[in-house]
């Protein structure tokens, strides 16, 4: 789980630079620069996590010295390598296609993918795995990734499908009602000096 953490900041960050990016690029009224920053991070994301995987798949028998010197433990985490490195790869694009939605103003929809896919599917497989299947840890952890895949899936659906033109025009009648551009401005009276 550290290993995830240290490797989920940089995506938490890349999708912090997402969201920004994208909002800016729609609200700038340009859909193209949208849609190559959208492609170019989640490239980089999924390389991000690739190489992450394969170096947890490389090193699986050897990296848990790092965090214990137990030859149990050692060998409980090289036997759950592979879903430590699977999940390397589902937390790369996942927040990063989180950082899109989110940009492209679509928090509500976020929200309920989020709620749908964690709790309504992941948790529920996940028991159904750790504890009916008898699968313990590992099957929870397997529940929890399948909730994590259907939410990159359905996520990466949106964004593929997406109109970004439509989505560009949308951002600018946003920033126009909400930027004030259809309210007349005061008029201030001013004294003249004498």
């Amino acid at each position: 789980m550290n290993i995830n953490g240290w490797e989920g900041m940089l995506f938490i960050g890349l999708n912090a630079a997402i969201s920004v990016r994208v909002s800016n690029e729609l609200g700038s009224g340009r859909p193209r620069a949208t849609m190559h920053a959208v492609a170019v991070v989640l490239v980089q994301s999924l390389a991000f996590g690739l190489v992450a995987m394969v170096l947890i798949l490389a090193t699986r028998n050897q990296f848990a010295v790092i965090f214990t010197g137990d030859r149990h433990l050692q060998k409980a985490v090289a036997n759950i390598a592979s879903l430590l490195a699977v999940t390397m790869v589902l937390n790369s694009i996942q927040p990063v296609i989180s950082g899109v939605a989110v940009g492209g103003g679509w928090q509500g929809v976020v929200a309920y993918i989020n709620l749908g896919c964690y709790y309504a599917f992941g948790l529920p497989l996940g028991f159904i795995f750790g504890y009916l299947f008898r699968w313990g840890v590992r099957g929870i952890w397997a529940g929890m990734l399948c909730g994590t895949a259907l939410q990159t899936a359905i996520l990466m659906y949106m964004v593929y499908k997406t109109d970004w033109k439509a989505e560009e025009a949308q951002a600018l009648e946003r920033v126009r009602l909400w930027g004030g551009q259809h309210e007349k401005l005061p008029t201030i009276d001013r004294e003249e000096p004498s």
